[in-house]
């Protein structure tokens, strides 16, 4: 029978560590359930001994593995769920450690648990893990804690994520088409210019016909293809690494971030995405307790575009002066809808400006998600027209001067 080493705290509080025989690991929390113990962590004895034993390979999986945030969700409504009912903190990331499969997540469940052993806060021990739980989670937490309301913090977490999360999908599922029918209109572009072009071109030399700028250009392109792929294919990959590298810098993002705002359809998408990602942030911050100062910089942090990291830095600084939130959604209109300025207005006149960010977040995610429908509609049509226009040039381009050899030849 396997040996299990658990640690936990006896009767009156004090940490013991404990190697017990038992079938699993289910089986050594009743073990330790007979011995007067509750159980913070369980490994299995003696798995770190050996270089290629388990221990190892846990290790190594956890350091490569990534956690998702659809897995952050579940962990997040599991615990405030098991917090409701009255499980303490260390138990319920037992359960938590035990019940996921992600290698990360499962050591970070592990480590969380020993530092809530050793008297350390549940925020602190999260902010330790920056790359799994974000500031904005560890803020809600803090505040959930100061204020004994950690499982109904957690719960309006769970909800915030999951909203956020749900947003980037729908916004993500709009482009996979439009993204897939170019990607497969370039490769098809490419292997006529190797395979058929060079074909119908070889009259054309061959006859020392005039030819068109169109064709001409088509020649050349499929001559440098065909005679220097590997340069072709490298001169591809250069320019995409370099505009990914330009877009790193400060000035490239800057551009695109002017430019995602003020592009047709995108950038009413684009405007109303962040609204909804500010509102639903400030509300749950705000709900769970966390000061209207610290909630306006946490949001400024979830956010990615710069124009909107700067209204709420200056947001912040206002707001810390005594000015009302709403006067600097109402002055950037050109980046904010003007709705999101009138119900901060309202709420706080009325005092439930938790309630009105909510409901803001709520029209606008609908918003959005009702756009992304409407622009996969509008993107076929104007695919199917860029296609055309694209077969009409190539077949203009090869097909006029035939028509010109055979006059010729009359």
């Amino acid at each position: 029978m396997p040996q299990f080493r658990y640690t936990g705290k006896n009767s009156e509080g004090q940490p013991v560590t404990e190697t017990v025989e038992a079938a699993d690991r289910f089986a050594v929390y009743d073990v330790a359930r007979k011995n007067g113990h509750t159980v913070v962590s369980v490994a299995e004895a003696g798995t770190g001994i050996s270089f290629g034993g388990k221990a190892i390979f846990d290790k190594l999986n956890a350091l490569i593995s990534t956690v998702k945030q659809d897995e952050i969700v579940m962990f997040t409504r599991n615990l405030s769920a098991m917090l409701k009912a009255g499980l303490p903190m260390s138990r319920a990331l037992s359960v938590g450690e035990r019940q996921t499969k992600n290698a990360k997540m499962k050591a970070a469940l592990h480590s969380l648990g020993e530092r809530l052993n050793q008297g350390i806060p549940f925020n602190e021990a999260l902010a330790e893990f920056p790359k799994i739980f974000s500031r904005l989670y560890v803020m809600m937490v803090r505040a959930g804690e100061e204020g004994g309301t950690l499982a109904d913090a957690l719960a309006i977490l769970a909800l915030q994520m999951e909203r956020s999360s749900t947003l980037k999908k729908k916004i993500k599922g709009a482009m996979i088409y439009p993204s897939i029918v170019v990607i497969i209109m370039i490769l098809i572009g490419v292997l006529m210019m190797i395979y058929v072009v060079p074909t119908l071109t070889a009259t054309f030399k061959e006859m020392n016909a005039t030819l068109p700028m169109s064709t001409q250009v088509i020649m050349v392109t499929s001559d440098f293809l065909s005679m220097h792929p590997f340069i072709a294919l490298g001169s591809f990959a250069g320019i995409v690494f370099g505009f990914l590298s330009f877009m790193r810098t400060p000035f490239g993002r800057r551009g695109f971030d002017w430019l995602v705002t003020r592009l047709p359809v995108i950038g009413t998408l684009a405007k109303e995405t962040n609204a909804a990602r500010t509102a639903r942030t400030l509300s749950s911050l705000l709900a769970s307790g966390v000061d209207v100062v610290n909630s306006i910089m946490i949001t400024k942090d979830v956010l990615q575009n710069s124009y909107y990291k700067e209204v709420l830095a200056d947001a912040a600084v206002r707001v810390e002066k005594g000015s009302p939130l709403s006067d600097v959604f109402v002055e950037n209109q050109q980046l904010y809808p003007i709705l999101v300025g009138e119900m901060i207005s309202v709420g706080e006149e009325t005092g439930q400006i938790s309630e009105m960010l909510l409901q803001v977040a709520v029209f606008y995610e609908n918003e959005v998600e009702q756009k992304t429908k409407d622009l996969s509609t509008i993107i076929e049509p104007l695919l199917m027209v860029v296609i055309g226009g694209m077969v009409g040039f190539f077949a203009l381009a090869m097909i006029a001067p035939i028509y010109s050899i055979s006059d010729s030849i009359k």
